[in-house]
């Protein structure tokens, strides 16, 4: 009888068994694997797809520009420069030499015609040499990739970039072929200098097409690409001729050329092109283009920058300049109207040798022509031009002016002391006013730089900038108006669309008109009889001369008929230059200029008449009143200090009127001497019956006698 509980077997056939579960495990992980990438392959080539759809036509790609055109006019509308892109004659693949098709995809994509766009093998070979040399040495951009780049993406390095642009240039294989790709990117790559495609960079460096280009001259350009800028052979021939070497090896590698070929290139024998030299004007470009990133933020379309700049005025400034300045030494002008629109701007001797702006970035000490604001605080205090001063040896606080060859002249007027630039009237007058207000004047006129209170800053220590200075003595042009230096009127479209006019600010009175009115007396003497009878032009001009110490710097600044010219002259490592002075080369150059810039003005008459308000009784301890009810006085630190009036008993009083420095500053406080004005001044001047009797307080005494 047989067994119920024994197992049952198939018949005809081995007993199973059961498969190990490690199989099973990778045998699922390879079926999800393929599943995934089959479904990632699936999806990347819909996205492929759609990608390819949506890019623009062939003729499109080839009428697309990289970058903004902008056109920078002068104020009579003629061209000054054209910056950003430029682009050649499109060239199409069948003129494009071969030797010029072959160094490029020798150095940039060897396997440019084996792959689809992206190089795994170039990837590969891309991280190994990353691991090798702990840093990126060897990019893993295909041509393609690089032209999808330049077309559609931006620079960033960041992995969402790097996948849009892996994208495109899948897409691009699909919709392109291997010579329109190639076709597109020798005619937009970019070379340096601006330069757009082969036929731009042909023409740029070495003066003809890109039709007609040699072996030597390709290995060159096709080096260009990896970095432009270091290995441009106009900046740098030495890198540019190591970087083609290593084309030309590329070459000789993948079979593009023989050894022999290799030999008999000839590098060094390239004729690069004549450059052509940048005119002084680039000065101004370069500082008015930054500009447009406050004025016009997020524009990005090709626009027309018109100007303030007189390319007559331009061309006197860059010949004067040229012609006057020290042999070794450089010089710089700056020319504003009489609403502050810059004329005419040099930054240097030559914009190609050094394109450093000295007009507008350089500090450098202006000297004696910082008197301007030792006068002007001098003159808000109380001083006219006809008082008398001494020009005599004196110390303050140890400090010891001398003047220039040490001669004294005694007694003279405020006149005459500022005409011959006397360094002891001046110290003199800082002392009086304060070094504090000289300062303050200096700021309120302008000047955006430290500006120390030693007693030595009234002989100009103090580091400026010439723009600054310029727009100082534009402003006493001004009647003592403020104004602000502007270099751009409008901003507009190629088709003429208005995206920005220039408004100017409301002007503010910085001085009161006797004050602006005194200063250009001084000034206008400083010309015709003192140190700058070298700046005259044959019609009024009003200006002072700079010079420091050991003739490092010489200063010229001045107007006339409404143009305002500043001149500056040195060396940019700050060392003597012989016979330097400001009424020598800078003034001669002002003059130069100054003539062609006013020759189609009519020559204007100075208003130095000082018409003082009648009020002004004590003009030293009242200074800048604009109500006779409210007086101050400022006090050796250029400090302001309220003093209100007191009305005495009788109010009968009659002091003396003479100004303070002219009287015993002994007397003191409360007895007859110490009045300001008698009554019969000050009910003329303030209209009233009765004047409060006015008790200055106690004055130091001054640094000088009279």
């Amino acid at each position: 009888m047989a067994n119920r509980d024994a197992p049952r077997r198939r018949s005809g056939g081995p007993e199973p068994r059961r498969t190990a579960l490690w199989i099973r495990v990778i045998r699922g992980v390879f079926i999800w694997t393929f599943a995934l990438l089959l479904l990632g392959g699936l999806a990347l080539t819909a996205a492929v797809m759609v990608t390819a759809r949506s890019l623009p036509s062939y003729d499109r790609l080839k009428s697309s520009q990289a970058g903004q055109m902008i056109v920078v006019r002068a104020a009579d509308g003629s061209e000054i420069v054209t910056l950003g892109p430029s682009y050649g004659k499109w060239i199409p693949i069948a003129r494009i030499p071969k030797t010029m098709q072959d160094a490029i995809v020798s150095v940039e994509d060897r396997r440019f015609r084996d792959h689809w766009g992206v190089d795994p093998i170039g990837i590969v070979r891309s991280i190994a040499v990353r691991f090798e040399k702990g840093h990126w040495r060897q990019g893993g951009s295909t041509i393609t990739q690089q032209l999808a780049r330049n077309t559609f993406l931006n620079s960033s390095r960041t992995f969402d970039r790097k996948g849009h642009e892996i994208l495109l240039a899948l897409a691009l294989e699909t919709k392109f072929s291997k010579d329109q790709i190639l076709e597109l990117y020798l005619n937009k790559v970019y070379f340096g200098g601006g330069a757009y495609g082969v036929d731009s960079a042909a023409r740029k460096f070495f003066g003809h097409s890109g039709e007609q280009m040699s072996l030597a001259e390709a290995a060159i350009v096709a080096g260009l690409v990896k970095a432009p800028s270091h290995y441009s052979p106009t900046a740098d021939a030495q890198a540019a001729v190591g970087r083609a070497q290593i084309v030309l090896k590329t070459m000789r590698e993948t079979g593009d050329i023989t050894p022999a070929e290799e030999q008999d290139a000839d590098l060094k024998g390239v004729k690069l092109a004549q450059e052509v030299g940048q005119n002084s004007a680039r000065y101004f470009t370069d500082w008015v283009l930054p500009q447009l990133d406050l004025i016009l933020p997020d524009n990005d379309q090709p626009i027309e920058v018109w100007t303030t700049l007189d390319p007559t005025a331009q061309h006197a400034a860059t010949e004067a300049i040229q012609a006057n300045a020290p042999k070794d030494a450089q010089g710089a002008l700056i020319s504003v109207d009489r609403d502050g629109a810059v004329l005419a701007m040099v930054g240097g001797t030559d914009y190609v040798t050094s394109n450093y702006n000295r007009a507008t970035n350089a500090v450098r000490q202006p000297g004696s022509a910082w008197k301007l604001f030792v006068y002007l605080a001098a003159l808000e205090a109380g001083y006219k031009p006809d008082d008398k001063v001494k020009d005599e040896p004196v110390t303050i606080d140890g400090w010891s002016p001398r003047d220039s060859g040490g001669h004294y002249a005694g007694q003279i007027d405020v006149r005459t002391a500022f005409a011959y630039s006397k360094n002891t009237v001046a110290a003199q007058l800082g002392n009086e006013v304060g070094f504090g207000a000289v300062a303050n004047m200096a700021r309120r006129f302008g000047i955006t730089t430290p500006i120390n209170t030693m007693p030595s800053m009234v002989l100009g220590t103090s580091d400026v900038r010439m723009i600054d200075m310029v727009r100082a003595f534009a402003e006493v042009s001004a009647k003592g108006q403020s104004l602000m230096p502007y270099g751009i009127r409008k901003v507009t479209t190629t088709e003429g669309e208005v995206l920005y006019s220039h408004r100017p600010d409301t002007p503010q009175q910085l001085v009161p008109d006797y004050v602006a009115a005194g200063i250009t007396d001084l000034l206008q003497t400083a010309v015709s009889i003192g140190t700058g009878r070298a700046a005259q032009i044959g019609r009024p001009v009003a200006g002072k001369t700079g010079t420091t110490t050991s003739n490092k710097d010489g200063w010229f600044l001045g107007f006339s008929s409404g143009i305002t010219t500043g001149v500056w002259m040195g060396r940019d490592d700050a060392k003597p230059v012989p016979g330097l002075q400001g009424g020598t080369a800078p003034a001669r150059a002002f003059a130069a200029y100054m003539r062609v810039a006013t020759a189609k003005r009519p020559p204007e008459k100075f208003d130095t008449d000082l018409k003082l308000p009648a009020y002004q009784i004590e003009p030293d301890d009242e200074a800048m009143q604009n109500n006779p009810d409210s007086y101050f006085y400022v006090d050796p630190s250029g400090n302001i200090v309220n003093h209100q009036p007191n009305t005495p008993a009788d109010g009968t009083d009659q002091g003396d009127t003479r100004p303070a420095r002219n009287r015993d500053d002994t007397v003191p406080v409360g007895d007859d001497g110490g009045h300001a004005a008698n009554d019969d001044l000050l009910d003329q001047a303030t209209g009233r019956r009765r004047a409060p009797r006015i008790t200055p307080p106690p004055r130091p005494a001054p640094a000088y006698g009279y």
